[in-house]
């Protein structure tokens, strides 16, 4: 990612309704949520939310697909990790204890309730 590319993803984060937007898409997984779905859990009305979705598809932080007469957005794993990268790219004078938080994710992404498989008895 490069700065220009970076600075346009944190322009659209920087609203408070944008980024309640990509978190409620991050947690809604590849199945995504529909504009109304998603207007109501922000509490905005229709063209609202059409305007926050147009500013996060401009960034690249988001996708959109249509399904039958719906339109679902879905995060972009991949951009959202390219901007998090993008952060981390010079961290730390290379001390990779730091850099590793951000490279091997812990358990905090198992999916709720499952069971996590650890390196002992698996």
């Amino acid at each position: 990612m490069d700065e220009r590319q970076a600075l346009l993803s944190f322009a659209a984060l920087s609203q408070e309704t944008r980024l309640g937007v990509v978190r409620a898409l991050v947690v809604a997984g590849p199945e995504g949520l529909a504009a109304g779905a998603i207007a109501d859990r922000m509490g905005v009305s229709a063209s609202n939310i059409s305007f926050h979705l147009k500013e996060l598809e401009r960034s690249g932080l988001i996708n959109q697909r249509r399904e039958s007469r719906s339109l679902l957005y879905t995060a972009s794993y991949d951009a959202l990790a390219d901007l998090v990268k993008f952060l981390m790219e010079d961290c730390c004078s290379g001390a990779l204890n730091i850099r590793g938080y951000v490279e091997e994710p812990d358990d905090c992404c198992a999916p709720t309730g499952a069971a996590v498989k650890d390196d002992v008895g698996a």
